[in-house]
């Protein structure tokens, strides 16, 4: 276990929402620690909405991570191609990319360990082969890495923003221009540590392209590339121009949809990067998939 030692320079709010703030833990799993007795202030045990005092000294008692089985499952992966160093897949909506606590199996990982096995380990035994990530309810365009040569070479070309990265989605209202760049940093949203936003504090650059490919009455189809590739960058960034995604339930409306679609209406549907063995240019498309093609023609009646 790993003990955490804070003192407040303030009187400040509830006791839950005060250390979220000063940490990157969530909210939900600070409440954990507090119900389970691994948070003292000033010696004592509190609940989650003890109000901070001024010169509180916070001990948190992290409770060690139990490490996760990585089993090899048998999956049905769309691979889109495949060599000794690389491999592409168009992960379908509503897959997780790698083992976390509540998504043990069922992950694109347990999925490549059982289609392959020889995966970069640089990221170590959870998120073998993973280069960069794409959200549990978004679909597409995955490039994964089977050795450590090809690992390097492929971040090294993200962190030069070199690769090619384009989504499609479909947004809520119309957006009048024809196409545009969002340069605007992207950091935890201090009310909810498990959303993003456009902060200017501890923030990351965050650069994204849009130009608009059709208008409804209501609705925008849009292609978003990305310069950077921050956390939930591109959800974030329309909802800030005031364009959400539909479906989006982070960041769109708190209404409930009405479109055939589990989760936002995200695809990544283009990928593009230099082969790391043969310094050839590789570039990937993923046609829509179906429940998005649905929400576009449903937006179109609208």
């Amino acid at each position: 276990m790993t003990k955490h030692t804070f003192i407040s320079e303030e009187k400040s709010t509830r006791l839950d929402k005060w250390l979220t703030n000063q940490t990157e833990w969530s909210r939900s799993l600070i409440q954990q620690w507090i119900q389970d007795g691994h948070v003292a202030v000033n010696g004592e045990p509190v609940k989650s909405n003890y109000k901070i005092q001024l010169n509180d000294e916070v001990v948190v008692v992290e409770p060690e991570v139990k490490e996760l089985e990585v089993k090899a499952e048998s999956l049905d992966l769309d691979i889109i191609y495949e060599d000794k160093d690389v491999l592409v897949v168009n992960k379908p909506r509503g897959m997780v990319v790698h083992p976390a606590p509540g998504h043990a199996s069922g992950t694109l990982v347990n999925g490549l360990m059982a289609h392959c096995q020889d995966l970069s380990g640089i990221n170590g035994v959870l998120r073998p082969g993973i280069v960069h990530r794409i959200d549990k309810d978004t679909s597409g365009l995955l490039m994964v890495a089977k050795n450590d040569l090809a690992h390097e070479s492929l971040v090294e070309q993200l962190k030069n923003k070199t690769t090619k990265r384009r989504y499609e989605a479909l947004v809520s209202g119309v957006i009048p221009h024809d196409k545009g760049t969002i340069d605007a940093p992207i950091g935890r949203d201090p009310e909810d540590r498990q959303r993003m936003t456009v902060t200017d504090m501890h923030a990351r650059e965050a650069v994204t392209h849009f130009q608009v490919i059709e208008r409804f009455a209501n609705y925008t189809h849009v292609a978003c590339e990305l310069e950077t590739g921050r956390t939930h960058q591109i959800r974030a960034h329309m909802k800030y121009i005031g364009y959400p995604i539909v479906g989006d339930p982070k960041y769109g409306s708190r209404k409930k949809h009405d479109f055939p679609i589990n989760g936002q209406a995200l695809h990544a549907e283009f990928l593009g990067f230099i082969h790391p063995r043969t310094g050839e240019e590789m570039l990937f498309h993923a046609p829509l998939p179906d429940d998005l093609k649905n929400c576009l023609n449903q937006a179109g009646r609208k």
